[in-house]
């Protein structure tokens, strides 16, 4: 497993340079903090929907469920379009970005933990109520959405076009240091309590056995999931399935259940992705198309196989 590791880190490591330095014209000074900073804001995006995602089907037991499926980010544009529609576009527009970051980031949040809530309860009737809970909002959330955005200018609409997906070209470097921040502290956590979580993982009545009580690791790692959910959406937008398919993808190469290895092999997989991807649409093929457009039609693909197969634990 360790020898995977090192070679998905070297492969990513080699990508990291080819993006930095590949068909380099212009000034140095200028290049480096442009490239660096997609670099990173990629880097910190796959970190953090990967680990969010393996927690929560830690959580779940189930391993086609993640929480931009549950409706996060219908939530997400459903807040961009009541804010263009009651605002305005422009106003939305000039609206500081540090601003727009926290009220975005602070909302996500805490309606990601009342809708994750009911795993805090202890039958497993409730499970079943959490996903069709998020079922429910997030048809509401996109029906709401197409309601509005047909009473909105059109030329207001553009505002909300371009932020449905996630971007990687605009990303401002104070929000980045505040998202590195945030998600350093939240990795961190999740790292010291991964021994933990791999209790979890066996099941609720074998975990209170082993002296894990459930109910507690739960509501942390819910927690830790919406900050790490609602700092990466805040930052570039939604990603529906990366989270689903670098996770499934993970754990084709390093089959295991030990979360010290699952952990940092979705993490490179997830940064092979979009490094790989962004350097491929950019460099090599020069297409406009957003790179999130590529990874939710795989990763949808990814999602209907599963299901029809029907992987659960």
């Amino acid at each position: 497993m360790a020898r995977r590791l090192w070679v998905m880190a070297g492969l990513l490591a080699l990508f990291c340079v080819l993006f930095m330095t590949w068909n380099a014209r212009g000034p140095w000074s200028f290049l480096l903090p442009f490239r660096g900073t997609k670099l990173a804001g990629l880097l910190l995006v796959g970190m953090s929907v990967s680990t969010a995602t393996l927690l929560f089907q830690t959580i779940t037991q189930n391993r086609i469920l993640t929480p931009s499926i549950m409706g996060f980010d219908a939530l997400y544009v459903f807040l961009l379009t009541l804010a263009v529609y009651l605002l305005g576009g422009m106003t939305v527009v000039h609206i500081p970005p540090q601003v727009t970051f926290l009220m975005t980031a602070g909302t996500l949040t805490l309606a990601a933990l009342l809708l994750f809530g009911t795993l805090l309860r202890t039958t497993k009737s409730d499970l079943l109520r959490m996903i069709l809970t998020g079922i429910i909002f997030g048809a509401l959330f996109r029906s709401l959405t197409s309601f509005l955005q047909r009473m909105i200018d059109p030329n207001e609409f553009a505002v909300i076009q371009v932020a449905s997906f996630a971007r990687f070209t605009q990303i401002e470097v104070v929000l980045l240091a505040l998202s590195a921040l945030i998600t350093a502290l939240v990795l961190g956590r999740i790292w010291l309590i991964r021994n933990r979580l791999d209790v979890l993982a066996l099941g609720r009545t074998t975990a209170i056995t082993l002296g894990e009580p459930p109910r507690r690791l739960e509501l942390e790692a819910l927690v830790l999931i919406a900050l790490l959910v609602s700092v990466s959406t805040a930052l570039v937008g939604p990603i529906a399935f990366l989270g689903l398919l670098v996770v499934s993808i993970a754990r084709l190469i390093t089959p295991t259940e030990a979360h010290s290895i699952l952990l940092p092999s979705a993490a490179l997989i997830a940064g092979l992705t979009l490094v790989g991807g962004q350097f491929l649409m950019e460099r090599a093929f020069r297409l406009s198309t957003p790179l999130s457009v590529v990874i939710d039609l795989v990763g949808g693909a990814v999602f209907l196989i599963l299901l029809l197969k029907g992987v659960r634990r």
